[in-house]
């Protein structure tokens, strides 16, 4: 039961040379979240190779991490919860490193009966018995006696946002902006947007639209359009058919949605007629930058194939593959995703997954290494994988995650994005050029990785697609 609450020590039961301890081991989380806490941020900390250069040769814990130690002691265990924290003194005799366990004790070295005082002596250890920390402290033992349960503490993932995003910028910076027409920017957000990317170097703006929407927008936003090429369409349907006809006659390199629907922008782009279809099905790929996951992690389709077909698949899976080929992924993991991890022609999407398997064997998908049928937790989690016996080199290590249908893929991005706290970029391939898909919910990183996507992929794309005759 004592492990279950805690429970403090009155005055009067305490005597001099009582004591209490406990034991922790130093991970490199802790010192980032101390870091995060505290606002410290001293390289001496935290950046490996300054630490390596600086007296102690290597990252070394806060002092007041191990301080810390010292006050959970005397909050918890000696005397407990209602003690009242006087003062305290500090000597940092011995570096703490990731990896050492230190053990933090008080002892009572005197009492003051007339106002309920103790002062108790102060050591951290390591695990060779070496002193890190010598003290005192000062405080007032509690009057009341407390037993409560003991708090669980959550557990703590550190996750720097748009990191992965971050790499994906640098990446697309040192080349040429791409041609990028942008479809009906009428609305501060998206004609925002397009100057943030001509800014970051990723894309030269093409605004095809209504002038006078344009540049009210413009003005509601606070920006100047100064150079930008402006091609005049007189509503958002037109709009769209002529930045496919830039696109067709190769005078930009992509498309940009704006403040239209992106029904619009499709309906245009997947026309028979003067469209921009290639004898590739157009799927869409989000790229997420998820909290807690080790890498990018990209989801297709889940939002423009509806229930696709084997074949449609096979193209969906191919458009990523390339995607993820063009960024630098020599062999990206397929994890083909249904709700078990066995075959079973009651469940369509474990049969197309294993036809899709044996499809790559046959070469008629390239470049991806595929696993499938696999649950989502069996996908990301090599924990979970290894609980169900599933050896592959793509269970729980996926760069890419295929869902069996629109429905299925739209509810796992949202999950991703509103419970998970994940960022979602994406690009819609398959076309004779990549679109770029932007919501108002979108963050300002997830514009920018968008747009970074598309210009490294046209930049890096390893075989052109051609127009559908």
């Amino acid at each position: 039961m004592a492990l279950n609450y805690v429970e403090n020590r009155l005055f009067g039961e305490i005597s001099v040379g009582d004591h209490a301890s406990l034991v922790r081991t130093l991970r490199p989380e802790d010192i980032s979240l101390f870091a995060v806490v505290s606002g410290d941020v001293n390289p001496a900390h935290l950046d490996a190779d300054y630490a390596a250069t600086d007296i102690f040769h290597g990252v070394v814990a806060h002092g007041m991490w191990g301080g810390s130690l010292i006050s959970a002691v005397l909050g918890t265990e000696l005397p407990g919860p209602g003690t009242i924290y006087l003062g305290q003194t500090l000597k940092f005799v011995h570096p703490i490193r990731v990896g050492d366990t230190i053990k933090a004790s008080v002892t009572v070295r005197s009492k003051d009966e007339a106002r309920s005082r103790l002062v108790l002596d102060c050591r951290c250890e390591n695990q060779a018995g070496e002193a890190v920390i010598l003290g005192e402290a000062e405080v007032i033992a509690p009057t009341k006696k407390v037993r409560v349960p003991r708090v669980l503490l959550p557990e703590v993932h550190l996750h720097e946002r748009a990191a992965h995003y971050a790499r994906l910028l640098e990446a697309a910076r040192g080349a040429p902006p791409i041609r990028t027409a942008v479809v009906h920017p009428c609305d501060a957000l998206s004609i925002r947007g397009a100057l943030d990317a001509a800014e970051e170097g990723l894309i030269v703006p093409v605004l095809v639209g209504p002038r006078a929407k344009i540049e009210a927008a413009a003005k509601q936003a606070g920006i100047s359009l100064g150079a930008f090429e402006l091609v005049e369409a007189p509503h958002s349907h037109a709009a769209a058919t002529a930045a496919v006809a830039l696109a067709r006659s190769g005078k930009v390199q992509a498309l940009m949605k704006g403040a239209l629907h992106t029904d619009e922008v499709m309906g245009a782009a997947v026309a028979r007629e003067g469209g921009l279809r290639t004898e590739r099905r157009m799927s869409h790929v989000f790229a997420f930058d998820v909290p807690n996951y080790r890498k990018p992690l990209f989801i297709t389709d889940a939002a423009v194939n509806i229930v696709p077909t084997l074949e449609e698949k096979r193209d969906i899976i191919q458009n990523a593959i390339d995607l993820c080929r063009a960024l630098g992924i020599s062999e990206p993991k397929v994890a083909i995703l249904s709700a078990v991890e066995t075959i079973s022609p009651k469940l369509g999407s474990t049969v197309d997954a294993a036809a899709l398997c044996k499809m790559a064997a046959r070469g008629q998908i390239t470049g991806g290494l595929l696993e499938g049928p696999l649950a989502f937790d069996n996908a990301v989690s090599r924990e979970a994988a290894a609980t169900k016996g599933i050896v592959s080199a793509v269970a729980g290590d996926a760069d890419i995650l295929v869902v069996p249908d629109l429905e299925a893929g739209n509810m796992l991005a949202k999950q991703l994005i509103y419970l998970a706290g994940a960022d979602a970029a994406g690009l819609i391939l398959g076309a004779r050029v990549p679109i770029i898909l932007t919501s108002r919910a979108d963050s300002l990183e997830a514009r920018m990785a968008s747009c970074a996507l598309a210009k490294i992929f046209v930049q890096r794309q390893i075989e052109p697609l051609k127009l559908e005759v």
